[in-house]
């Protein structure tokens, strides 16, 4: 039996305007769900942006009594705390919470640094739990709330270069399960969209470290990582069906489903390994992935002491 079925029936009758609170709107799924929402005139609506791409924003966008349009780094607690005061000032709180703001570094880790794996975790990780903190107590106030947090096919499964990347999406999923628990009692919702790959050029926007870097050439042990894996993504991507419309369609249907489930898996690879992970024992599942990951078993060779014996 599919086990979302009843997200796909039942529907909230709203009997008031919800205040929506979106997280990295200046491209992808967030500016896809911003124009989405703008049409939707049930929800007052805040969309938010790093400082220097809210012109992006305000371009598209004419601010209005029920849309408003503010700057957030979400790795910033003073950001967190003046947004969330000021729209509690406002409208008296936020009652659907949509953390989509995130980054990705495509690096192995002997090439992460400290600094960068803590950018990586306060953009994905530190900083939606802050922003959740500061809503929960109006939430549990009121008996109502949702709280809907974008993750990834990478939290539920790890790929090579892109470890930082799956510990922030692994720990944004467990903290929103244990929170599923917690919040279950106060009529607060908690949802994980997780998307896969999506039909974009986002992976043009990813981060490297000083030595995962393109422009280094790709020399070393590493080499046949980055050349497999950078094209492989980008091939999937480009073959991928679901756009990032089609996602923000999905997080307002959450939004507007009564029951929604704590796990959405938002795109057809997302839903094929939703099963696989569990279908298939760990010591079939990891050499299987191994084995389906574009000349795996030639990676390193140049460089591998490996001793099989």
């Amino acid at each position: 039996m599919w086990p979302f079925s009843r997200y796909h029936r039942s529907e909230i009758q709203q009997h008031y305007k919800p205040v929506v609170l979106v997280t990295g709107c200046s491209a992808g799924i967030g500016l896809a769900l911003a124009r989405l929402l703008h049409q939707h005139l049930e929800y007052r609506v805040v969309i938010t942006a790093r400082e220097k791409s809210l012109h992006i924003l305000q371009k598209e966008f004419l601010e209005d009594d029920r849309f408003h349009i503010r700057s957030l780094d979400v790795t910033s607690e003073e950001e967190r705390k003046r947004l969330i005061n000021d729209i509690s000032k406002t409208w008296g709180g936020v009652d659907i919470l949509v953390n989509n703001a995130g980054i990705s570094y495509r690096s192995v880790i002997e090439h992460m640094t400290a600094k960068d794996e803590l950018l990586q975790m306060e953009t994905n990780y530190l900083g939606p739990m802050g922003l959740i903190r500061r809503v929960l107590p109006y939430m549990r106030e009121t008996g109502r709330g949702k709280i809907i947090n974008v993750s990834s096919v990478a939290g539920m499964l790890a790929m090579p270069t892109m470890s930082s990347y799956s510990a922030s999406k692994y720990a944004l999923e467990g903290a929103s399960e244990s929170l599923w628990y917690e919040m279950r009692p106060f009529g607060v919702q908690i949802s994980l969209v997780q998307p896969g790959f999506i039909h974009s050029n986002s992976f043009r926007n990813v981060y490297h470290t000083d030595l995962s870097d393109p422009s280094r050439n790709w020399s070393g042990p590493y080499a046949d990582f980055y050349q497999n894996m950078t094209p492989f993504v980008e091939r999937m991507m480009n073959l991928s069906l679901t756009t990032s419309e089609k996602l923000a369609k999905i997080i307002l249907k959450t939004m507007k489903t009564e029951n929604p489930p704590l796990w959405i898996p938002a795109t057809l690879d997302a839903k094929m390994f939703y099963y696989i992970r569990r279908l298939l024992p760990r010591r079939v599942l990891l050499p299987f992935l191994y084995w389906c990951l574009p000349k795996a078993r030639t990676w390193g060779k140049k460089y591998s002491h490996r001793r099989d014996k």
